[in-house]
């Protein structure tokens, strides 16, 4: 099943008591079954000549009266995400991953690097979408600042990224750190990394959640390393100057990096800029001994001649 779905499912079905997921479950194996005893609603929703948005109308307009605003909303994310043909199968998953939720007996499968950021991103993506914009801008900010903390801190990183630890004791020792110093959203999502994510990558996974938390906003991210702090005015100045590189709203990621003496770094989605002092001497090292090489080079050369 898709990765991002499978995260979609975990954080709305975390979201109920024992009694809801149940009812969600036993809502979703009705439509499931239903699908299969009626060719026109099947048709409406594997009809690959519409798109996932219209097919998602119709399915709201058809089922709002027949199944729950969870199990609705479900559904509705399985059209957006999955093949068209796929979405009867879709369907079936989610209800067997609603039973299996209610029974606590569900574990997600290990997926690749990739993979595992997505359906960690589809658990983030449900979360965002209860949140207002100010609310995602604090996220994306929490996010950051819970990565750069893990990323500092060695005996954090280790307790994280040790597979010989239960994925649920590595989420509730997480959940544990931020609880009470940061949103509600951001403690959700942060604790479901472990748990959908990789044991090696949360602070690569935090990293794309940070990304995708801008991207629901219509930002993008810049990842800034600067020698020194960057004052307001410098901030702003930076953020004009990407947005009108990258034709969008740019979010800066700010940490500070004594080594590289001067300037900045900035990356951005594929792009990085190396505006440090440090890399200007790099440059200019790696110039000196081109320099160098081509003077012994020709000198050979001539020695030989003569």
């Amino acid at each position: 099943m898709i990765p991002a779905l499978q995260g979609f499912a975990a954080a709305v079905l975390s979201e109920l008591d024992a009694a809801g997921v149940a009812s969600v479950a036993a809502e979703l194996a009705s439509l499931e079954r239903l699908v299969a005893s009626e060719p026109a609603l099947a048709a409406a929703l594997t009809d690959t000549g519409l798109a996932p948005a219209v097919r998602r109308a119709v399915a709201t307009d058809l089922l709002a009266t027949r199944i729950g605003a969870v199990s609705l909303r479900l559904v509705a994310e399985a059209i957006t995400v999955v093949p068209a043909q796929e979405v009867p199968m879709a369907i079936s998953w989610v209800a067997n991953r609603a039973r299996l939720f209610a029974d606590r007996t569900y574990l997600e499968e290990p997926l690749s690097a990739m993979a595992a950021r997505r359906r960690v991103g589809g658990f983030a993506a449900a979360v965002f979408a209860n949140l207002s914009i100010d609310e995602l801008a604090t996220v994306g900010s929490e996010l950051f600042q819970v990565a750069r903390l893990i990323s500092a801190t060695s005996a954090v990183r280790a307790a994280l990224g040790d597979r010989e630890l239960p994925a649920e004791a590595r989420s509730a020792f997480l959940r544990g750190l931020l609880e009470g110093k940061a949103s509600a959203a951001t403690v959700a999502i942060s604790a479901y990394v472990p748990l959908g994510g990789r044991a090696r990558d949360v602070v690569g996974t935090l990293d794309y959640l940070v990304v995708q938390a801008a991207q629901h906003r219509g930002w993008r991210v810049a990842r800034v390393q600067s020698g020194a702090p960057l004052d307001d005015a410098q901030r702003a100045a930076l953020s004009a100057s990407l947005e009108q590189l990258a034709h969008h709203p740019v979010e800066l990621n700010v940490t500070v990096d004594e080594a590289l003496l001067a300037g900045i770094i900035v990356e951005i989605g594929d792009l990085r800029l190396d505006d440090s002092l440090r890399g200007r001497l790099e440059v200019l090292r790696e110039h000196v001994a081109t320099s160098k090489h081509q003077f012994v080079s020709q000198l050979t050369t001539n020695e030989g001649a003569s």
